[in-house]
């Protein structure tokens, strides 16, 4: 039977932005945006922060051992590669 829970990233993935979505910081309302054809996600400081590191050049791995080392006691190695997986089954990242 099929899980409802997202797979997890592959470790050497490279996750990162396709052509038709854009990260931008909204100044006014001090929030990251993921801008697309015909919609806005705002995301929370948190999720911005991963996919500032989404470059197409750093692993998943990488991007766990970054965020882990300014953030040692949260639970990053499974929540970073589940979200980035939910991203991409959306078609947000690549």
């Amino acid at each position: 039977m099929p899980s409802d829970a997202p797979a997890p990233a592959a470790v050497d993935w490279r996750p990162a932005l396709p052509p038709s979505v854009r990260r931008r910081h909204d100044q006014v309302r001090g929030a990251e945006l993921l801008l697309m054809p015909e919609r806005v996600v705002r995301l929370n400081a948190e999720g911005g922060r991963v996919l500032r590191l989404c470059d197409g050049r750093t692993t998943v791995e990488g991007i766990v051992t970054a965020l882990a080392r300014d953030f040692p006691d949260a639970p990053i190695a499974a929540d970073v590669p589940a979200f980035l997986a939910r991203l991409r089954d959306r078609g947000w990242l690549r």
